[in-house]
């Protein structure tokens, strides 16, 4: 099973490297753009071929490595 996990910094949480897009967008001429945030999304391919416990393999891996929960957010979706 595939699973897709996006993280992103919690609102409220400065994000610079979104600001740093933002303001490059708006040098190229995109000047209605704002409130950009940067991300990040990675794929891992589970073992496990059922959805509830891949979901729960993936939830341990953002715990534990993948996301930092004082800062960031994240969502799991799963594809078989």
């Amino acid at each position: 099973m595939k699973a897709r996990v996006t993280i992103t910094l919690k609102s409220g949480v400065l994000d610079p490297q979104g600001k740093a897009i933002e303001s490059s967008l708006h040098g190229l001429g995109f000047e209605g753009v704002s409130g950009v945030r940067q991300g990040k999304m990675i794929e891992l391919d589970l073992p496990q071929t059922d959805e509830a416990e891949a979901r729960a393999e993936a939830e341990r891996m953002c715990q534990r490595l993948l996301a930092n929960p004082v800062m960031e957010t994240y969502r799991i979706d799963l594809e078989s």
